[in-house]
């Protein structure tokens, strides 16, 4: 557990660290996410379904995109807490008007916990893929919406997929 907790943390500061130099020039965002959200494991029986909400901080380029996302999901004797790093590439950009429409691929990594009311908590590395578009609504306001996919590396937590809708405030 030791070791997933370091390699976070370091994988954490080495993205931060690849676009300190463009942050200066980059727009910041403050923003929040809610949507479905599906869990699997071994623990689960079948597929637990509910509702997950989170808050992100993050910076844009025309092209790129990277975020730090604390998501929590809580469902029946499920409840998950989630801390994982985004980074999104822009596929294109169409802009009409002054407002613009960009959909995106992206990876995400992080840790997880994941705690079921009769058994033990269970503490996990994911890794996985996402994919949406951005579209601002007003000049510092824009809506994000995609797709999430993460895998774990605990039997218990297996994977978790997540449909988001999220608002961030451009400052």
């Amino acid at each position: 557990m030791v070791k997933k907790i370091a390699m976070t943390l370091l994988s954490t500061v080495l993205s931060s660290s690849l676009y300190a130099g463009s942050m200066a020039q980059s727009e910041k965002f403050v923003g929040i996410e809610a949507g479905p959200a599906k869990v699997q494991g071994d623990s689960v029986r079948g597929d637990e379904t509910g509702i997950e909400f989170g808050l992100r901080v993050g910076a844009q380029l025309d092209q790129w995109r990277s975020m730090v996302l604390l998501n929590y999901f809580d469902e029946g004797d499920h409840n998950t807490e989630k801390l994982m790093v985004s980074v999104d590439y822009f596929i294109f950009d169409t802009q009409e008007g002054g407002r613009y429409f960009n959909p995106y691929l992206g990876a995400n990594m992080g840790y997880a916990s994941y705690e079921v009311s009769y058994q033990e908590d269970t503490d996990a590395f994911l890794y996985g893929a996402q994919f949406g578009f951005v579209s601002e609504i007003m000049d510092s306001l824009d809506i994000d919406v995609g797709y999430r996919y993460s895998l774990a590396g605990a039997d218990e937590f297996d994977h978790m997929g997540t449909a988001f809708v999220g608002l961030n405030y451009l400052y």
